[in-house]
């Protein structure tokens, strides 16, 4: 502290964001992070995607440059898989392997399993620190009580606060029990919007009565469990601040609320700062010193980092704020990288990070977890697990983005294991003329027919009528005889859209671990045993099912 000029402590709290990518040394992209590091003097960095050995990598470099240790954070939401993860070779589609992904939060949720959250936080801590990452922008402690919503969804342990307080706290715990930070995210909560704060700003109307028996309250285990940072909402409450500005920039909420009623002391990060919930009203400059004056101490991907420090500069010698302000705030930033060891070490083994990340103990967890989250909410024609012959015909539609080169894969390689005729048909969510005619077609000729979703809970994003299209193509199947069964990688509201499905099972997401899950659940290869962590509002107000529910299944003997 001692040694830093006010600049340099401005730059401390300036975090700019970098893909884990492979970089030459004499590209515009390495020389720009060089000016931040070296002449900048950024006090640390958001890691997005790349492999496991290339991010630890370019993040050792990185350190090397840096006088002051570089602390790294990352949205590890699912595991430092999901960030590390080798992507796709192309046109081949060779999967190149990386660190291990969890199924989402919501999937934990339907385990209702405190010690399965745990163990989650505890690989992920170990996995994201050998690859000399810090801080996990996780757990998700958010609420997610509005089907509606599109950026939380499966982000979210459930609609229970209860609920996902406990497994919020086991997560922490795991994660720094195990030498990483945790990061509960969005203070004061995201789960009751249908706006998405990266594209516009939420409203967030409900009384403070409920937003202190619903909302804050995993907020509060997350404190009582010692969470060591907390990630801020980009949204209005009005309860909180009648003065209409987004959480991120609000005294009350940030300093009044988090700090002062709720005695939190560890660092407050905001959302990235190039989202328009903050952008839009206030722009980038003026934002960045009202995020400060507010009690943030630590600015995340901002538009432009040079801007960014002179604003927090700036906002001191206009009197929005004292230089103390700003010591307050750096001396948790330096104590977080003293607390880390980086003082000591900070440089990551690329010659043991291959024995760490990705381990197989750590991949059988996430199947644990995946096994364990397949939940049966319909089956009125008790067609589940799959009776049918080994040479049974099966059709498998898997609906999903033309960019998700993985939706489907696992899934329809581990039916086919069982079901030698297995045919497998992908269609484009985001094609307004897909032929669903010609499925129709196919469905005529087989036994059983799948159809998976993995569109998420945002189908607008990709085609404005997708959903109507598909919600027709399932009822004409069910029309026809064809008894479909759904299973919903993506949106798990998705039967809210074809309430008349005789079959549906959430999987949660549609990372490879739920995939193999759920067509082992299918195929009677595993047990069933998931319960909705939320409630899904069917075709009319009294129809509902209710949070809780979940069929459970057998194990079958072929």
């Amino acid at each position: 502290m001692a040694g830093l000029t006010l600049r340099e402590k401005a730059a401390q709290m300036v975090w700019p964001s970098v893909f884990g990518d492979y970089t030459p040394g004499d590209s515009p992209q390495w020389q720009r992070l060089t000016s931040h590091i070296v002449k900048e003097k950024v006090g640390g960095y958001t890691i997005s995607v790349g492999s496991p050995t290339e991010i630890a990598a370019k993040l050792n470099a990185m350190q090397g440059m840096s006088k002051v240790p570089l602390i790294f954070g990352a949205d590890l939401e699912a595991g430092a898989g999901f960030r590390a993860r080798g992507g796709y070779f192309l046109p081949n589609v060779i999967d190149l392997g990386g660190a291990v992904v969890f199924p989402p939060e919501m999937a934990t949720g339907a385990t209702g399993d405190t010690a399965l959250a745990y163990e989650q936080g505890r690989l992920t801590a170990i996995e994201g620190r050998a690859l000399g990452i810090h801080i996990a922008y996780a757990p998700v402690l958010d609420v997610n009580n509005n089907p509606a919503n599109p950026v939380i969804n499966t982000r979210s342990y459930g609609e229970n606060p209860i609920m996902a307080a406990r497994l919020g706290a086991a997560f922490i715990r795991g994660v720094q029990a195990n030498g990483m930070i945790a990061t509960g995210k969005h203070f004061p909560g995201h789960g009751d919007t249908g706006v998405n704060s990266h594209l516009a700003l939420p409203v967030v109307t409900v009384s403070r009565n409920r937003l202190d028996s619903v909302e804050l309250v995993p907020f509060r285990e997350a404190i009582i469990s010692g969470v060591g940072a907390m990630m801020s909402f980009h949204g209005a409450m009005p309860a909180l601040d009648s003065s209409g500005v987004p959480g991120t920039l609000s005294h009350s909420v940030m300093t009044g609320l988090l700090r002062n009623d709720l005695k939190f002391q560890g660092i407050i990060i905001s959302d990235a700062m190039d989202m328009r919930g903050v952008l839009d009203q206030y722009g980038a400059t003026e934002a960045a010193k009202r995020a400060v004056a507010a009690g943030v101490d630590v600015l995340i991907q901002p538009l432009d980092v040079t801007e960014t420090i002179d604003a927090v500069v700036a906002g001191v010698r206009e009197g929005r704020y004292s230089e103390a302000t700003l010591d307050t705030s750096v001396r948790r930033i330096l104590q977080a990288k003293h607390d880390l060891g980086l003082h000591r070490r900070k440089l990551v083994s690329l010659d043991s990070l291959r024995f760490i990340v990705g381990d197989t103990a750590h991949h059988i967890v996430a199947r644990r977890i995946a096994e364990r989250s397949i939940t049966l909410v319909k089956d009125s024609l008790r067609q589940i697990p799959l009776s049918a012959a080994s040479t049974a015909r099966i059709l498998s539609v898997t609906v999903g983005r033309r960019s998700d080169l993985s939706a489907g894969v696992a899934f329809n390689g581990e039916l086919r294991s069982e079901f030698k005729s297995l045919r497998a048909e992908f269609l484009a969510a985001e094609d307004p003329a897909a032929d669903y005619a010609r499925l129709e077609r196919a469905a005529d000729s087989a036994d059983v027919t799948i159809v998976s979703s993995y569109v998420g809970q945002n189908w607008d994003a990709v085609s404005a009528n997708a959903p109507q299209a598909f919600a027709a193509f399932v009822k004409r199947l069910t029309e026809r005889g064809k008894r479909p069964i759904i299973v919903a990688f993506g949106n798990p509201y998705l039967l809210q859209q074809i309430p008349f499905v005789p079959s549906y099972v959430v999987a949660w997401g549609g990372f490879p671990p739920s995939q193999v899950a759920a067509a082992r659940a299918i195929a009677g290869r595993a047990s069933i045993t998931g319960k909705l962590p939320i409630s899904i509002p069917l075709d009319t107000p009294a129809r509902i099912v209710a949070r809780g529910a979940g069929l459970e299944r057998s194990v079958i003997q072929r």
